[in-house]
């Protein structure tokens, strides 16, 4: 041993505890139309992403980030020198009218990521669809070419999908005025397919655009026509309803589908307050108003219906006023619940793999509820699950009491987690009752 003068020497050493960690909540997917145009890019400036770049999931973490590589600001002059001829009293041709449209699809992707990082966004991904004069039947993809929705089956950090150029998808470009109307069962269809990934993923929801231009009565039909809200998809919904009105990112008004400024929103929250926290009483930032200005019946029938509404307050602004998926269960109607579960289920899978292959005993079956049992209790401390103390707020069972000789000759170990997620106080009521000529009282 080699000599020490005379002190205080400390010696650290591994507790051989297992620590859960918390995965990310805030990072969603953009899909929707892109275009590669002609020439070389601004000398000095970023190289912008190629075709084959384009269609595979890129990350962004950063608005200038994806005008560069997207190739807004050429898309952007384009358009602003078509609408300038139109503007000084020249007829555009068919074709010009045609670019038009196709040219303002790119920008339904480009605004839904705009709003996103301006709403407190801090990262996501995109998975662009060439071709935007043509319509999409598929968005599926392939998960071995990494395309579409099967592209995003190996990027397990997203947690929310949007297709904000969903509604343009349904019908091609035309060389007309005015846009083509979106074909409302193709929609259906295509929702159906982010509903299909969003399920079979287990730790990511679907943000649903409603079709543009609906009013209240017309939209609860089409909500009819989505997956029954008795089904395992309707728990990975989250619809808002109505679209939103933008100054534009390249100066032009114009109304959009709202579902890149509601991630945002989630973002927010999760990084303010928590998953937990439901995404709803908060403020949407860079929107100038709403087309459709709903009453409270018609909010109150459209909640029913799973319908997250946009509203505008007296003195508030515009802000997000639900919170629910589109599930009739008890259990997953509300969407803090549904990510809640979510994220506890996908932490504890990710951080208890080191479990694979060890001795299937007692001291495995104790680290493993030791470390799951500190998890919920931070989760607890934090506010997300009910209870005035961790036994009223979780249970962690993984003994021999559910590790049977049969599940262990099967190479299986069990641990069964039951929780009390935080509602949210949805209704919120007050009794007020008039106290008149009571004693003492002054006059």
């Amino acid at each position: 041993m080699a000599t020490r003068p005379p002190g205080v020497y400390i010696t650290e050493k591994s507790s051989g505890v297992r620590m859960i960690t918390g995965v990310g909540t805030s990072t969603p997917a953009f899909l929707g139309y892109t275009e590669v145009p002609d020439g070389e890019p601004a000398e000095g400036a970023p190289r912008p992403f190629d075709e084959s770049e384009r269609v595979v999931p890129q990350p962004v973490r950063g608005w200038q980030e994806f005008a560069d590589r997207y190739s807004i600001t050429p898309l952007r002059d384009e358009l602003a020198a078509l609408l300038k001829k139109q503007k000084a009293g020249e007829t555009p041709t068919p074709d010009e009218l045609k670019r038009i449209q196709v040219l303002q699809r790119c920008f339904t992707l480009a605004e839904a990521v705009y709003g996103f990082f301006a709403n407190g966004g801090t990262s996501c991904y995109v998975v662009g669809f060439l071709g935007p004069d043509r319509a999409v039947t598929d968005l599926a993809g392939d998960a071995d070419a990494r395309t579409g929705l099967g592209g995003l089956e190996t990027v397990p950090e997203v947690t929310m999908v949007a297709v904000p150029s969903l509604w343009d998808m349904t019908v091609a470009a035309t060389q007309s005025a005015t846009p083509p109307q979106p074909a409302l069962p193709a929609g259906a269809a295509l929702i159906g397919q982010v509903l299909a990934h969003c399920t079979k993923q287990r730790n990511r929801l679907a943000v649903v655009d409603a079709p543009p231009g609906l009013l209240a009565d017309p939209l609860k039909e089409f909500v009819g026509t989505l997956a029954s809200p008795d089904t395992d998809d309707a728990a990975f919904t989250a619809l808002y309803y109505p679209w939103v009105m933008v100054p534009g990112i390249d100066g032009v008004p114009r109304t959009v589908p709202p579902s890149g400024h509601l991630a945002g929103v989630w973002a927010r929250t999760d990084a303010e307050r928590g998953v937990f926290k439901a995404p709803a009483n908060q403020n949407l930032r860079g929107v100038l108003d709403l087309p459709v200005l709903l009453t409270d019946d018609q909010n109150g029938t459209l909640n029913d219906k799973g319908v997250n509404c946009l509203r505008v307050f007296p003195g508030r602004g515009l802000l997000v006023w639900g919170a629910r998926t589109r599930s009739s269960s008890r259990d997953w109607r509300y969407l803090n619940v549904r990510r809640l579960v979510s994220f506890l289920s996908d932490s504890i899978q990710r951080s208890t793999t080191w479990a694979v292959f060890e001795p299937n005993d007692d001291r495995l079956w104790g680290t493993l509820r030791h470390s799951v049992v500190s998890f919920l209790t931070d989760q607890w401390r934090q506010g997300a699950l009910l209870g005035r103390t961790p036994d009223e707020a979780f249970y962690v069972i993984c003994d021999r009491t559910n590790n049977t000789p049969d599940t262990i000759d099967a190479g299986q170990v069990i641990c069964d987690i039951g929780v009390a997620p935080v509602r949210p106080a949805e209704f919120v009521q007050f009794t007020i009752t008039q106290l008149a000529g009571q004693p003492g009282g002054k006059s």
